[in-house]
């Protein structure tokens, strides 16, 4: 059975894109231009540049229109901040679909009232490095306009901050309706790791960036490090996978434990579902050379809004 919500068997084709990246209009080191080029020579369908939305940088949301061309688009985006964290000086915020013009943060303005505020004037959001933030559960439930967790930053995995699974597994365990993707949040700094190693493989039928925006928003998309995942069906307690060759392919989600196949050039395989009928579940899956792959959340639990739906659809 077709998981309902979930991106695979639905129409148009899967896009590679960026929700996190910076240029020189904030602490990055290349021109949006040259940043651009470098996704899309790297095979990137859409990048989102999301500069810091600070007043050091006056404010800069960068309009990346004039760097669309054939087989590659750009969603106007910013990071945006206000204090505070509990551990931290100030919010840190994806705001994915902004439209030009949109405010600076008012005088007491706070993270959360300000990520609202974003989605209300039509933005993805998503809740960036929570690892890296040290953000508290307290935190967490307080941004309540998520629409995704950054579950994996490839800037941040250089100081063991990458994953942001755990935070992500508390909230979807406490009802909180969100979705999760990767991003490399890439400033080409000479000290910086790699970039484009971290991205989104959206399902949509055009690169329309209003078609994208909404599948985002949707949940229709999986995230990577490498590997493709193809499918992924429901069948009674059993879930299966079709996924490029991997070493290793889990399920994990609302209890502890896992169910793991692992092998050589796994391609296909089916794994029981039964010890999170009463919660979410998700699949990893992991290649030959550490890159990994996940997919949304999938509710199987009676409070969900049907079995097989995606944790947990925010569409607005």
């Amino acid at each position: 059975m077709v998981v309902a919500g979930l991106p695979f068997a639905l129409p148009g084709r899967f896009w590679r894109g960026n929700l996190h990246t910076h240029s020189d209009e904030s602490d990055g080191a290349l021109s949006p231009a040259e940043t651009a080029r470098r996704y899309r020579e790297a095979g990137y369908d859409f990048l989102s540049l999301t500069d810091h939305f600070r007043a050091e940088y006056g404010f800069p949301l960068t309009d990346t229109r004039s760097l669309r061309s054939p087989g590659f688009t750009t969603l106007l985006g910013a990071e945006l901040h206000a204090p505070r964290t509990e551990a931290g000086p100030s919010w840190h915020i994806v705001a994915v679909g902004l439209p030009l013009g949109f405010a600076p943060p008012e005088p007491g303005e706070s993270g959360p009232q300000l990520a609202r505020r974003a989605r209300a004037a039509g933005a993805y959001i998503g809740m960036a490095h929570p690892a890296a933030s040290l953000l508290s559960i307290a935190d967490a439930e307080s941004l309540d306009a998520a629409h995704a967790v950054e579950v994996h930053n490839s800037l941040a995995d250089r100081e063991h901050r990458g994953d942001s699974w755990h935070l992500t597994d508390v909230l979807l365990n406490r009802g909180h309706r969100l979705h999760a993707y990767a991003a490399d949040d890439a400033h080409f700094q000479p000290q910086d790791p790699p970039d484009c190693t971290a991205w989104v493989q959206v399902r949509a039928e055009s690169l329309d960036p209003a078609e994208l925006l909404a599948a985002l928003k949707a949940g229709h998309y999986y995230s990577s490090t490498g590997p493709e995942l193809h499918d992924i069906q429901l069948h009674g307690d059993q879930l299966t996978v079709q996924c490029s060759p991997a070493v290793k392919v889990l399920v994990t989600g609302g209890a502890p434990g896992a169910q793991v196949r692992q092998g050589h050039d796994l391609t296909h395989c089916t794994l029981p579902v039964a010890m999170f009928r009463r919660s979410y579940c998700r699949i990893t899956v992991e290649d030959a050379a550490g890159g990994r792959a996940w997919s949304n959340p999938i509710a199987l639990g009676p409070s969900a809004p049907a079995r097989g739906q995606p944790c947990f659809d925010r569409t607005s």
